[in-house]
């Protein structure tokens, strides 16, 4: 094991500064996969899809509504990330 971790040696201040830098890294990583610097970032539709956490059906049918606008090149559809997140209307 690479990643095992002999916790009879730590102090409680080593130990929570492991915990604060294991933390840390995994919020950088979380802010990386999830940024929205920038908005004019294509998503396929796949990507949309995990995005907003819907179908592929559902997609088709928001875009076919006009409740989301898609971006074509070819046979390819793409959507602004920016866009996406506008589109997303407050219920309450």
């Amino acid at each position: 094991m690479e990643n095992a971790i002999m916790l009879h040696n730590l102090t409680p201040e080593d130990l929570e500064e492991l915990i604060r830098k294991v933390v840390k890294e995994q919020l950088e990583e979380f802010r990386k996969n999830t940024s929205t610097e920038n908005p004019d970032e294509l998503l396929n539709r796949e990507e949309a899809c995990l995005m907003l956490k819907i179908s592929l059906t559902s997609l088709w049918n928001w875009t076919k509504k006009g409740k989301l606008m898609a971006y074509g090149i070819g046979n390819r559809v793409f959507y602004k990330r920016g866009e996406l997140i506008q589109s997303l209307v407050r219920i309450n």
